[in-house]
């Protein structure tokens, strides 16, 4: 059994390296995920001097960690936008995500991309009775809007389901045969990708901005800041506007793929999706919670398992983990942060989606091309009830998940980690098979949270917004952008 993700490739046909000295260029992109390929793909073409750095490997963060469904059925939003906006709105936000998908497969179409698409069906159920006037609010939408839909009580696996909708033209692919094929093609242009090139700040000058990495600075009359979570709290205070959720995921052999991909309605989810390469899999995620909560990962990986065996009996390939960056008012932040600073976050665990229209609007604003979507998804937009309401619930949330990592460091469920002060400073110590002490500072230099030892993957992890470093401290996934090597 892995510990990773079942999309993740160890071979690729393009080459790229890293940034070594400065640089001056008009865009810069950075993050080199769905949102930032996909921006670049949509400018490649325009005549500008654009250039993307990614932190680490192309398609090596959310992307990579994704369940790869690509489908405006997204449990129940849309009488909740309805409710929080208005009917326009939420019928908007429908238009967008089939538009989604239609960009996604006109890319593969036009350049042949062998990315294992699929077009499917796509299913929200409940086995709770208590849920289903919800389900009866959605029908009422989609009834308004005149989407097809059907009703049922079974799963194609007679999995239990005692009320849900199906809904049909949804699809699921390869998240990173598809990104690497966008990447080729942008490639064969005057784009410049460079990995392994972190950004560490970013600072307004008079007409440009300087972004400094940690050998070079990069001068930039556009930035486009398409990492999963941004690097910075300033501006956009997202982490007041946002929470983070985590979810498990494996991957299984199977004999026969099934032509449907379905989630339940609330927290903890159970998602199902197939997947048909060289062999045949199915993938299914559960236990989920705000990244705060429930910080044992061991342990919750044994319930996943034990969840997946109480309906499947076959053997287990890959067991990873996800975040989801949540919205307060449930639309994702794409657009214009401030002169000249462009910014795409928060999709609310459809990020195939929103990234691929992210990609679309960003570069649409870029050449101040007409889009549709521009005001829908407007970081400055309109402040609703629901927004004010959970802006104060998510900000009470990173502050107290701040204090309690500081309370809280010696969790029960540790056998090998300790802590103390050297020369005055926290670290944190893990033990490993051979008596190995492996020390790092123990406070994320994002925001200083106190870090929780992820004894499955052999990493630190901060419980407040998901930046990871491995074993010696490196970093290794963002917003944290700096080592905590002692």
């Amino acid at each position: 059994m892995k510990n990773e993700s079942i999309w993740k490739i160890n071979n690729r046909s393009f080459k790229t390296k890293e940034l070594t000295n400065d640089l001056k260029t008009d865009i810069l992109i950075i993050g080199g995920g769905i949102t930032g390929i996909s921006t670049a793909f949509y400018l490649k073409d325009k005549q500008l001097d654009i250039t993307l750095i990614e932190a680490n490997e192309i398609g090596s963060g959310a992307t990579l960690n994704t369940t790869g469904k690509i489908t405006f059925l997204q449990g129940l939003i849309y009488h909740k936008l309805e409710n929080i906006f208005d009917f326009n709105t939420s019928l908007k936000y429908l238009q967008s995500q089939l538009d989604a998908i239609n960009l996604i497969e006109a890319n593969i179409k036009k350049y042949d991309i062998n990315c294992d698409y699929l077009r499917n069906s796509s299913y929200v159920y409940t086995n709770k009775d208590s849920e289903i006037k919800e389900f009866l609010k959605e029908q009422q939408f989609f009834d308004k809007v005149n989407l097809d839909y059907k009703i049922i009580n079974k799963l194609p696996d007679d999995l239990d389901c005692k009320y849900g909708i199906k809904v049909d033209n949804t699809a699921i692919f390869h998240p990173i045969k598809y990104l690497y094929k966008l990447t080729e093609e942008i490639l064969k242009t005057n784009v410049k990708i460079y990995e392994n090139t972190p950004a560490l700040k970013i600072e307004k000058l008079d007409n440009h901005y300087n972004i400094y990495t940690s050998k070079n600075i990069i001068t930039a009359n556009k930035v486009i800041i398409a990492t999963h979570y941004p690097f910075f709290v300033m501006p956009g205070l997202i982490p007041f506007k946002t929470h983070l959720e985590k979810e498990y995921v494996l991957a299984s052999k199977i004999d026969k793929i099934k032509k449907y991909n379905a989630i339940t309605n609330n927290n903890p989810i159970t998602s199902i999706r197939y997947h048909q390469d060289k062999e045949n899999y199915i993938i299914f995620a559960s236990i989920e919670s705000k990244l705060s909560k429930n910080l044992n990962n061991e342990a919750n990986f044994k319930n996943l398992i034990k969840k997946f065996e109480s309906k499947f009996s076959n053997k287990i390939t890959n067991l990873w983990f996800t975040y989801d960056l949540i919205t307060n008012d449930k639309l994702p932040i794409i657009g214009k942060l401030k002169e000249n600073l462009y910014i795409a976050t928060g999709f609310n665990k459809w990020g195939m989606t929103n990234g691929t229209l992210a990609g679309k609007i960003l570069s649409d604003l870029i050449t101040n091309e007409n889009n549709q979507y521009i005001n829908l998804f407007d970081p400055e937009r309109e402040i609703t009830m629901e927004q004010i309401k959970n802006f104060f619930v998510d900000g009470f949330t990173t502050i107290s998940s701040m204090v309690d990592s500081k309370i809280n460091k010696n969790k029960d469920f540790y056998e090998n980690v300790r802590f103390k002060k050297i020369n005055n400073m926290e670290c944190a110590i893990y033990i490993d098979e051979n008596k190995r002490e492996h020390i790092v500072k123990n406070k994320c230099p994002h925001m200083g949270c106190s870090l929780i030892f992820n004894n499955e993957e052999k990493t630190w992890d901060c419980p407040c917004h998901g930046s990871r470093y491995d074993i010696d401290g490196n970093v290794i996934k963002g917003p944290s952008n700096k080592n905590i090597k002692l």
